[in-house]
């Protein structure tokens, strides 16, 4: 899974699984730019690249993915100081978790803006220079929620279901241009995200993980640099599942 001599963009990237997968994309050859709302957050994960490949070229972006200017401007700073985007991960997201009936409108408007809209942006915004040289690929960060849904997350579901959709529109839109784009969808993973849920939803996920475990950023950010390099160059508009067999 060779990456040298291409950039990426990762948003999300200051910790938990935007962060691993910036660190394996760069391991395996590329440069990177990093994306996310807090810059010192920003600069440890710049930190935490280059401890992985030392001669990799990174920038950081201290930026909102949820705004669509804000983005547009993010990729044309990449493109500027590293030359071209071959790699897009549209990773940033967050979860408030409320039954349907409690749920608040401003609760539900967070969700899409920072679970799909920032997806939708980073997309139209990267097709656009990987449309021009006639290769890319794009991974969308979904989750198994947005697959099978969840009790108290139906924002979060509706959003992340939403991300499937706009993977399979937008491969059937720029497969003719040789850019691919296909969306993971991580289950139980130990991140800053998941650390709130209570002891008792944790005994239920683990005790039907059929490995026995919850994830690690790690075993996501694996499949993510298999999906950009060249070993799944005929894979797109697919979601891999990457929750240890729970939703099998």
């Amino acid at each position: 899974m060779n990456l040298a001599g291409r950039v990426a963009i990762v948003t999300g990237a200051s910790r938990g699984i935007g962060r691993a997968v910036a660190v394996d994309l760069a391991r395996n050859g590329a440069d990177v730019a990093l994306l996310a709302r807090r810059a010192d957050a920003l600069e440890e994960a710049a930190g935490a690249v280059l401890e992985a490949r030392p001669e990799a070229k990174v920038v950081t972006l201290a930026a909102d993915a949820s705004d669509a200017a804000a983005v547009e401007r993010a990729v044309a700073t990449t493109l500027e100081r590293l030359g071209r985007l071959d790699i897009a991960v549209a990773n940033a997201g967050h979860a408030v978790d409320a039954l349907i009936v409690r749920t608040k409108a401003e609760d539900v408007e967070h969700m899409l803006a920072l679970n799909l809209k920032s997806a939708f942006y980073l997309v139209a915004a990267a097709a656009r220079p990987m449309i021009r040289q006639r290769s890319g690929s794009i991974v969308l960060m979904s989750s198994i929620a947005g697959l099978a849904g969840n009790v108290g997350q139906a924002a979060y579901a509706a959003a992340k279901a939403g991300m499937i959709a706009l993977g399979k529109s937008v491969a059937k839109e720029l497969g003719s241009r040789n850019v691919r784009v296909n969306a993971v969808a991580p289950g139980l993973i130990e991140t800053a995200m998941t650390a709130s849920m209570s002891e008792k939803a944790r005994a239920h996920y683990l005790a039907t993980i059929p490995l026995g475990r919850s994830g690690t950023p790690e075993d996501v950010s694996g499949v993510v640099t298999f999906l950009c390099s060249d070993a799944a160059r005929y894979v797109t508009g697919q979601t891999i599942v990457v929750d240890g067999g729970f939703s099998t």
